[in-house]
């Protein structure tokens, strides 16, 4: 079992940078970490995952190009690179840890795959 804790949020203007932080605390090296957001009144929903067997690394379109994934399995820490924030992004930001490997990624983009979970950083994005 692992126990995941995020940094990082905070109030931000559209057009800034956030860089989320996910430490956990044992050994990474055999988890996928994911990135899920819940905005207020909407379901959770993914935003980014890090393979731990692979490397690959997969995002939702709406932050393509903006959000980057970054693992150090050294420091058992994973990061959310996010640039040109909007408004819309504004959410409680949770990291997630699956042990699981899956030959098909549609699995990594699934909340419920995922049994471990901290406790959320807030991210306001202001216009």
């Amino acid at each position: 079992q692992v126990q995941l804790v995020e940094s990082g949020g905070g109030l931000v203007q559209a057009g800034d940078s956030l860089r989320l932080s996910c430490a956990a605390s044992g050994s990474i090296s055999d988890y996928t970490i994911g990135w899920f957001r819940q905005a207020p009144g909407k379901e959770r929903e993914f935003v980014a995952a890090a393979v731990h067997s692979i490397g690959e690394t997969y995002y939702t379109d709406s932050v393509k190009g903006r959000f980057t994934i970054s693992r150090d399995n050294a420091k058992n820490t994973v990061y959310l690179q996010m640039n040109s924030l909007k408004p819309e992004d504004t959410a409680v930001y949770y990291c997630a840890a699956n042990p699981r490997t899956y030959a098909s990624p549609v699995h990594y983009y699934r909340s419920d795959e995922y049994p471990f979970w901290g406790q959320g950083t807030q991210v306001t994005v202001s216009s």
